[in-house]
C-alpha cells in the first residue's frame, strides 16, 4: 500500500516508517484478502489525490459500483492505515521529545531553571509544592471507546518501531509487525452490542494501568529530583498528581448510568489500581533481598511485621521460611497479601478487617 508522507526533509525517518507500515499492510491485505482490494485501494488512492475533473467522476463511479461489503473492507483498510501512520507519528513524537530532554532537560528541569532565574526562596517554592494539585480527567465518550485488543496491538506497533534501528534485526522486527498488522486486520474494532458505560470505564482503566506502571512513578520522580535542587523536599505523603473519572457517575440526563453502574465502575478501578500496585510490589520485591544478618532491621519493622503474621495465616508458609531473614521481603509479601485481600474485599462488598486488608 504506497503512503503519501508529509514533506519536508526533517521529516525523512518518519516518512520511511510510514511507508514501511504502508507496505506491510498492502502485503496484509493481499494475503488476506486477495490482490483485488489492495488494486482498488490504490485506484482509489490516485483518484482522490488528483485534482482533474475527469479523475473525481472516475472515483465517484467507482465507489457507486463498489457493492456493500467491498466498500466495508475499502473504508477499513484506509482507516488501519490511518491509526498505523498516527501511532508512527507518535513515536517519532516521542523520540524527539526524548532527544530534547537530553539536550535541553526535561519541561521539568526548564520550569526549575525559570524558577531559579525568578529568585524565589526555597520557602516560596515549598508553599506552592504544598498546594500543587494536578488533576487529569477521563471524560465519557463512549463512541470514541476503542476496545483493549486494537489499543494492545497498536501498543506493540509502537514498542516494535521503537526499536533500535542499528540492531541489525530489522527483517525479524518486520516479520513481528506483519504478524499484528493481520492481526489488527482480523480483529473487529467494534462489538457488536452496543458499549455500556462499564465496557467504557475499562477502556479507561487501559489508560489509568498504562500511566501508573511506566509515566507517573518517572514524572513524580523528576519532580522530586527537580525540587531536591532547589532545596525543598517532596513529603512522602504529598499527592501532586491525582486522576479524574466522569465515566459511569455523569448522570447529566444519561439513563444508562445508573446507582449500581456507579458502584460497579468503583469496584473495577479499585481492581485496576490494586492489580496495579500488586505487580509494583512484586517487581520491589525482586530487589528488596537485603538479609538481616548484613544490615539489620529496625524494631518498628520487625514489630510490624509479627503484627501482619498473626493477622495473615494464608500466608505461603514456604515464604514465611525462605524469608525469614529478609525483613524487607517479608513485609513486602505481607504487603501483597493485604492488597489481594483488599481486592477480594472490595469486589464482594465485605467490610474491612484492621490487619487483614487496607
Amino acid at each position: 500500500m504506497t503512503i503519501a508522507a508529509p514533506p519536508g526533509d526533517e521529516q525523512a525517518g518518519l516518512r520511511a516508517d510510514v511507508r514501511r507500515l504502508g507496505n506491510l499492510l498492502g502485503e496484509s491485505l493481499v494475503r488476506q484478502e486477495g490482490p483485488e482490494l489492495l488494486d482498488l485501494v490504490e485506484r482509489v488512492r490516485r483518484l482522490s489525490r488528483s485534482d482533474a475533473a475527469e479523475d473525481a467522476r472516475t472515483l465517484e463511479a467507482l465507489l457507486e459500483s463498489v457493492d456493500v461489503d467491498t466498500a466495508a473492507r475499502l473504508v477499513r483498510a484506509f482507516g488501519t492505515y490511518f491509526h498505523l501512520a498516527n501511532v508512527t507519528e507518535q513515536v517519532h513524537r516521542a523520540r524527539a521529545m526524548r532527544e530534547e530532554r537530553r539536550t535541553k532537560g526535561g519541561w521539568l528541569a526548564q520550569t526549575t531553571e525559570r524558577i531559579r532565574a525568578a529568585g524565589l526562596s526555597a520557602e516560596e517554592v515549598a508553599d506552592v509544592v504544598a498546594r500543587l494539585a494536578v488533576r487529569p480527567v477521563f471524560t465519557a465518550h463512549p463512541t470514541e471507546a476503542a476496545r483493549r485488543s486494537i489499543l494492545s496491538k497498536r501498543r506493540r506497533v509502537a514498542e516494535l518501531l521503537d526499536t533500535d534501528p542499528d540492531s541489525g534485526d530489522e527483517r525479524r522486527t518486520d516479520r513481528r509487525l506483519a504478524e499484528v498488522i493481520d492481526l489488527l486486520w482480523q480483529t473487529a474494532e467494534l462489538r457488536l452490542d452496543r458499549p455500556e458505560p462499564l465496557d467504557e470505564a475499562r477502556n479507561a482503566a487501559y489508560y489509568l494501568d498504562e500511566l501508573m506502571l511506566h509515566t507517573v512513578g518517572d514524572v513524580l520522580e523528576d519532580l522530586a529530583d527537580e525540587l531536591a535542587g532547589l532545596g525543598v523536599a517532596l513529603p512522602a505523603t504529598a499527592r501532586p498528581l491525582r486522576f479524574g473519572s466522569w465515566i459511569g457517575g455523569d448522570r447529566d440526563g444519561n439513563p444508562n448510568v445508573t446507582p449500581q453502574v456507579t458502584h460497579d465502575v468503583l469496584v473495577l478501578q479499585h481492581g485496576h489500581a490494586i492489580r496495579d500496585l500488586q505487580q509494583i510490589v512484586t517487581h520491589l520485591l525482586e530487589d528488596l533481598s537485603s538479609s538481616a544478618r548484613m544490615v539489620g532491621a529496625s524494631d518498628q519493622l520487625w514489630e510490624s511485621i509479627h503484627r501482619d503474621l498473626e493477622a495473615l495465616p494464608e500466608l505461603d508458609p514456604r515464604v514465611r521460611r525462605i524469608n525469614a531473614d529478609e525483613p524487607y521481603r517479608l513485609k513486602g509479601r505481607c504487603i501483597g497479601v493485604k492488597l489481594e485481600n483488599t481486592r477480594v474485599r472490595i469486589a464482594a462488598g465485605r467490610p474491612h478487617r484492621p490487619g487483614h486488608d487496607y
